[in-house]
C-alpha cells in the first residue's frame, strides 16, 4: 500500500541471468549468484546483512538443505569422480569435502542433498543413495527409479517427492516406493510446483489435476503416506465461473488457517475455493 516505504536488495549484484537470488526461508538465508564478477553471497534473510561469499569458478551448482550447504563441482579433468563441499550454511565453514565416483562417459542426470543422504542418478544407471557420514550407499534400479523433472523433500517425515511427466510417486531414504496415489494425475506434465501445495505437516498433497475425459482440470486432495484421494474440486456443469476457474491453472495455494484454496490462471482469473 506504500511502495515508497520499500528499499532496494542486492543493488551491488549482477542477478540478471545467469545471475540469480535463492530465498531459503528453512534456513533463513538468501542465496546470490553474480555473474558480473562470478561470486555467490549468502545474506540474512531477517535483515539482509551481507555474512559471507562464495568465489570459486569450478563450482556446477549449489543445493541448500536445513543447516547446510551442498557445492556441487564440475567434474574432474579425467571424468572419473565429481568434487563435492558440504559447508555449514551459518557460516560458510567447510564441514566435509569428499569426491563421489562417477562414470566418466554417463551424462549426470541430477546430484541432490537431504540432510546426510546424497542422491546421485547418471543417464541409463542406478540411482544412487549415499550416506555421506558413513558412505552406505542403496542402489535402486534404473528400471524403478526413473529420472524425474523435480523433487520435493518432505524433511518431517523423511521423504521425498517425484515428479515426472504427470506422475507422482513417495520414496524413502532405502529407495523404496512408498505409496502410489489412486487419483492425482498432474495437469502440466512439465510439474509446474507452482500448482502444487504440501501441508505443514507435510502428509497432504493438493494438486491442480487431469480429470478423464474433460477439457477442465481438477483440484485433487490426497494422502501422501498411504497415496489415498481425500477429496476432488471439480466445477459443476452449470456453473461458468467455476469451469472458468478450473481452466489452466498456474498457480495454487492452500491456506491451513481457514481452510481455503486459492487458484489463479493463465488468464488472470483468481478463485477461493471453501466450504
Amino acid at each position: 500500500r506504500e511502495p515508497e516505504a520499500g528499499f532496494s536488495l542486492f543493488e551491488s549484484e549482477s542477478l540478471k541471468f545467469p545471475g540469480f537470488v535463492e530465498f531459503d526461508d528453512v534456513n533463513g538465508k538468501v542465496l546470490t549468484y553474480s555473474a558480473a564478477d562470478k561470486v555467490y553471497k549468502v545474506w540474512d534473510l531477517k535483515n539482509y546483512t551481507h555474512l559471507y561469499s562464495i568465489q570459486d569458478i569450478n563450482i556446477h551448482e549449489i543445493k541448500i538443505s536445513p543447516g547446510i550447504m551442498l557445492l556441487i563441482y564440475h567434474k574432474s579433468c579425467n571424468g572419473g569422480h565429481v568434487p563435492l563441499k558440504i559447508l555449514s550454511i551459518e557460516n560458510g565453514d567447510v564441514l566435509q569435502s569428499f569426491k563421489h565416483q562417477v562414470h566418466r562417459s554417463k551424462k549426470i542426470d541430477f546430484i541432490e542433498q537431504f540432510n546426510e543422504k546424497l542422491l546421485v542418478k547418471q543417464e541409463h544407471e542406478n540411482l544412487q543413495i549415499v550416506d555421506v557420514r558413513t558412505g552406505c550407499r542403496t542402489e535402486v534400479s534404473s528400471s524403478q527409479f526413473l529420472t524425474p523433472s523435480a523433487f520435493i523433500f518432505l524433511y518431517e517425515n523423511q521423504l521425498f517427492l517425484t515428479f515426472r511427466s504427470r506422475a507422482v510417486s513417495v520414496w524413502n531414504f532405502r529407495g523404496e516406493k512408498v505409496s502410489n496415489f489412486e487419483d492425482h494425475t498432474l495437469w502440466h506434465p512439465d510439474c509446474n510446483t507452482n500448482s502444487i501445495y504440501i501441508t505443514s505437516q507435510q502428509d497432504i498433497i493438493i494438486s491442480y489435476c487431469k480429470q478423464n475425459e474433460s477439457e477442465f482440470g481438477s483440484i485433487n486432495v490426497s494422502s501422501i503416506l498411504n497415496g489415498k484421494s481425500i477429496a476432488r474440486i471439480t466445477a459443476k456443469e452449470s456453473n461458468g465461473r467455476e469451469k472458468a476457474a478450473l481452466e489452466d491453472v498456474t498457480a495454487l495455494f492452500y491456506n491451513e488457517e481457514r481452510n481455503e484454496i486459492y487458484t489463479g490462471n493463465s488468464h488472470g482469473y483468481i478463485q477461493i475455493w471453501s466450504n
